[in-house]
């Protein structure tokens, strides 16, 4: 059974840049048809689907945060990092990796127990 484990900062600044981290075990982030991804939750709102690095290692971005986004991962650790540049207080969420099937958005069945971040100074 797959496992993922965010890790980072909890506290950012306005104007900086978030870095998270995900751990994976009990699955290899290259195995074919995998898609890892990062999901925000803002207080009060909805989910909200930011990005994807697919086991062949192309990504894929929402629209509205492509700008600031950047995933990427290091194949040698079986992890994945999201990078948000010029964070905002409206990009404090709690933050989650997770892994999806057969599509960067599709069928989830795996999720990190997901990492608060707040923005502020």
């Amino acid at each position: 059974q797959v496992q993922l484990q965010e890790s980072g900062p909890g506290l950012v600044k306005p104007s900086q840049t978030l870095s998270l981290t995900c751990t994976v075990s009990g699955g290899s982030i290259t195995a074919n048809d995998y898609y890892w991804t990062w999901i925000r939750q803002p207080p009060g709102k909805e989910l909200e689907w930011m990005g994807a690095i697919a086991y062949s290692g192309s990504t894929y971005y929402s629209p509205s945060l492509k700008s600031r986004t950047s995933i990427s991962r290091d194949t040698s650790k079986n992890q994945f990092t999201l990078q948000l540049t010029s964070v905002t207080p409206e990009d404090t969420a709690v933050y989650h990796c997770a892994r999806s099937v057969a599509g960067p958005d599709a069928r989830y069945d795996g999720w990190g127990q997901g990492i608060q971040v707040t923005v502020s100074s």
